[in-house]
């Protein structure tokens, strides 16, 4: 069973990396407080901080100027953002392989109610990543000729009616985590209905 040996594994490795990431953000936190001098061995340490997390805080920032909030506690945004990714980022993966040995069982044991559920299940799964793409890509600009683009146009369907119940509020999409719930709700029927 791959969720029992390989998944452990992702899951130490991808939390790890979170936490490099974490470490290197509230160090741009505390220079972005403390301003020491630039021409000492700490200023030039913090510069080249601030230049290596540049990419990930600045979408934060201009977020946090749009609303007159300190820019500083950019670094703070930042970090609950990698957050919530990293969180679903290992849903999607931990989904991954339970579908996979959802279908290798059901294929195994021949019971096609398990195989039809499990593939409802992983086509549910596909639509939650694409919904987290792009909750993630609302950030950036994208043509429709793009990968981006597709997955906008298969998720617009749903997300636009919910949209208008609950619009975005600045670059977060509050809407795309209800339609996530709902749909991880769904999921829990499929097994419910056709595994159990």
């Amino acid at each position: 069973m791959l969720s029992l040996t390989v998944y452990p594994i992702i899951f130490v490795i991808v939390w790890s990396v979170f936490g490099v990431f974490l470490g290197i953000l509230l160090l741009r936190l505390i220079f972005n407080y403390t301003d020491p001098n630039p021409f000492g061995t700490v200023g030039r340490f913090g510069f080249k901080v601030r230049k290596a997390t540049e990419k990930w805080v600045y979408p934060a920032a201009r977020f946090f100027a749009m609303y007159r909030i300190d820019t500083r506690l950019a670094p703070i945004l930042t970090i609950l953002i990698g957050l919530v990714v990293t969180y679903f980022a290992m849903q999607i993966v931990g989904n991954t392989f339970f579908v996979i040995d959802g279908l290798a069982t059901g294929i195994l044991t021949g019971q096609p109610k398990v195989v039809i559920g499990m593939i409802i299940y992983g086509l549910l799964s596909i639509y939650i990543l694409f919904i987290f793409i792009r909750f993630i890509s609302s950030w950036f600009v994208f043509t429709r000729k793009t990968f981006l683009g597709f997955v906008k146009r298969v998720t617009d369907p749903v997300m636009i009616p919910v949209q208008k119940l609950i619009p975005p509020i600045g670059m977060f999409d509050i809407s795309a985590m209800l339609v996530l719930l709902v749909i991880g709700f769904l999921q829990s029927i499929v097994l419910r209905i056709f595994v159990m």
